[in-house]
C-alpha cells in the first residue's frame, strides 16, 4: 500500500466547530429518534380509526425503525463518497415527504409505505452520518460530546410527547402528522452545519498512485496522458475499488466487533417493544391519555441525564478504560427493568420505572458509538456505525409485531415484557463473558515468566518481575537476533 501523503491527515480538533457539529447532531436526534418514539402516541389513534388489532398496527412503528436501521449503511455510503451534508439534507426531504403523505392515509398499508418506508429511509440517511461526524471532531472528549449529541433523543421525547398528544386532540392525527412533516424539514438546516474536518475529505477525492503499481517514472507523468479507455486504467480502477471496499469494512472480521454485533441484535430486540407499548400498557391499566404521555416525557428527560452523566463519567481517566463494562451494565439494567414492568400497574409505580429505564437507556445509547469507535478505530467509525445500526433493523422489524401477537394471544403484556427483558440481559451477559474470556487469555502463565507475543514479525517480551542489568542485556541481544532472522 502507498505511504500516506503528508498534510492530508487531520487530527480531531476536540472543540471549535466541533461544538456546532454536536448541536447539529443534537437536532438530528430530535428530528429522527424522538419523532420515531412519539409515533407510539399515534398507536391507539391508528388502531381505533382503522379498526385493527395490536399486531397489525405495531407494524407501522416496526417498519419505521427497521427502515431507519436497515438503510443506515446507505447513509454511511453517501457520507463517505459524497458528503455528510448531502446525505442529511436528502434524508430530511424524504422524511418530511413521508410524514406529509401519511397525513392523507386511507389504510394501514398506506402508512406502511409512507410513514414506514419513506420516512424511515429519510431518517437513515440523516442519523448515522451525523453521529459519525461527531466522532471525527472529538477524541479526548468523545464520550461527553456523544452524550450531549445523543441527549436530543431524550429532550425531544420530553417536549414532543405532550405536544404531539395536544396536536392530536386539536387537529386529529392527520393534522399532527402534517405538522411533524414540517418540523422534520429542520434536518436540512442540520445538514448544512456538517462541515467536514479539514483534510478528511481530500483523501476521498484523488486516489494515490503507488510505486508498486506504476513505478516511479509513471508517477511523474501527467494524469491527462492516460487514456480513459486504457486497459491499464480499467484494471487499476477495479483494484482500487476493491481495495477501498475492503479497507472500509475490514473490521467485519475482528472478533471483538463480531461479539458486539451479535449482542446488538439481542439488545435491539429487547428495547424496541417498550417504546411502542408503554403508552398502550398505561392506558390498559387505567391511566388517562395525559398520564400515559407524561410517562414518555419522564422517560425522555431522564434519558438526557443518562446521556450526559455517563458521557462525562466515562471520559474521566479512571473510567475511560471501563467504557465497555459501563455499556453492558447499562444494557443489563434496562433488561431488569423490563422484567419488573408487568407487576407495575399504577401511575406512582410506573414513574420510577420511567426514571430507571430512561436513565440507563440514555447511558447505553451514548456509549454504543463510543464503544464501536474503541473497537474499530475512528477511521472506520462511519462504516462501522452503518453496520451496527443496520443490525438493529431485523429486531426492530419483528419485535413489536411479535410482542403484539403475544398480547393478542395471552390478553396481557407479561409475556411480551419478559421476552424483552431476557433478551437484553442475554446481550449484556454475552459481552460480559467475552470480556472475561479476553482478560483470562491475557493473564500470564506464572510470575517472572517471559512470554513472546508476535507483532508485525517482531518479538516483544513481557516480564512481570524486575531483571538485573545482565538479564536486560541478554533479552536485548536475543530480540536483535530474532529481528535479523
Amino acid at each position: 500500500m502507498a505511504a500516506p501523503r503528508k498534510g492530508l491527515s487531520a487530527s480531531p480538533p476536540d472543540g471549535g466547530w466541533g461544538w456546532m457539529i454536536v448541536i447539529g447532531c443534537f437536532l438530528v436526534t430530535i428530528c429522527t429518534r424522538a419523532v420515531t418514539r412519539c409515533i407510539s402516541i399515534f398507536f391507539v389513534e391508528f388502531q381505533t380509526y382503522f379498526a385493527q388489532d395490536y399486531a397489525r398496527t405495531a407494524w407501522i412503528h416496526s417498519i419505521v425503525d427497521c427502515a431507519t436501521m436497515f438503510c443506515a449503511p446507505l447513509g454511511s455510503f453517501i457520507s463517505n463518497h459524497l458528503s455528510c451534508q448531502v446525505g442529511i439534507i436528502l434524508g430530511g426531504l424524504l422524511a418530511s415527504a413521508g410524514l406529509i403523505l401519511s397525513s392523507f392515509a386511507t389504510s394501514l398499508e398506506h402508512l406502511y409505505l409512507s410513514l414506514g418506508i419513506l420516512t424511515g429511509l429519510g431518517f437513515a440517511l440523516s442519523y448515522s452520518p451525523a453521529i459519525a461526524m461527531v466522532g471525527n471532531y472529538f477524541n479526548k472528549r468523545k464520550a461527553l460530546a456523544y452524550g450531549m449529541a445523543m441527549s436530543g433523543s431524550g429532550i425531544g421525547t420530553f417536549i414532543l410527547a405532550p405536544v404531539v398528544q395536544l396536536l392530536i386532540e386539536q387537529f386529529s392525527w392527520r393534522g399532527a402528522l402534517l405538522i411533524l412533516g414540517g418540523f422534520v424539514l429542520n434536518l436540512c438546516v442540520c445538514g448544512a452545519l456538517m462541515r467536514p474536518v479539514a483534510g478528511k475529505e481530500d483523501r476521498k477525492s484523488v486516489p494515490d498512485f503507488s510505486e508498486q503499481e506504476f513505478g516511479p517514472e509513471a508517477q511523474k507523468q501527467d494524469l491527462t496522458q492516460w487514456s480513459v479507455c486504457s486497459p491499464l486504467i480499467k484494471v487499476w480502477s477495479h483494484k482500487y475499488l476493491c481495495q477501498c471496499s475492503w479497507q472500509e469494512y475490514h473490521f467485519l472480521l475482528m472478533p471483538d466487533f463480531v461479539v458486539l454485533a451479535v449482542s446488538v441484535l439481542f439488545m435491539a430486540y429487547g428495547c424496541s417493544p417498550l417504546f411502542v407499548y408503554l403508552v398502550p400498557y398505561a392506558l390498559r391499566v387505567g391511566m388517562s391519555h395525559q398520564q400515559a404521555a407524561f410517562l414518555m416525557s419522564i422517560l425522555g428527560v431522564v434519558d438526557i441525564i443518562g446521556n450526559i452523566t455517563f458521557g462525562w463519567l466515562t471520559d474521566r481517566r479512571c473510567l475511560k478504560k471501563y467504557r465497555y463494562v459501563c455499556y453492558f451494565f447499562a444494557v443489563g439494567m434496562d433488561g431488569l427493568c423490563c422484567l419488573f414492568l408487568p407487576v407495575l400497574q399504577s401511575f406512582p409505580l410506573l414513574v420510577p420505572f420511567s426514571f430507571t429505564f430512561g436513565y440507563f437507556d440514555g447511558a447505553y445509547i451514548t456509549l454504543l458509538p463510543v464503544v464501536t469507535a474503541d473497537v474499530v478505530g475512528t477511521a472506520s467509525l462511519s462504516s462501522a456505525l452503518g453496520v451496527v445500526y443496520f443490525l438493529h433493523a431485523i429486531p426492530y422489524l419483528i419485535s413489536p409485531p411479535v410482542a403484539g401477537w403475544l398480547v393478542d394471544t395471552t390478553g396481557n403484556y407479561m409475556a411480551s415484557f419478559l421476552l424483552c427483558g431476557f433478551s437484553m440481559i442475554f446481550s449484556s451477559m454475552l459481552l460480559c463473558c467475552a470480556r472475561l474470556a479476553k482478560k483470562a487469555k491475557r493473564t500470564p502463565l506464572r510470575p517472572g515468566a517471559k512470554q513472546p507475543s508476535w507483532t508485525n514479525g517482531a518479538i516483544v517480551y513481557s516480564v512481570t518481575r524486575e531483571l538485573d542489568p545482565r538479564g536486560v542485556e541478554l533479552l536485548a541481544s536475543e530480540a536483535n537476533s530474532y529481528s535479523k532472522r
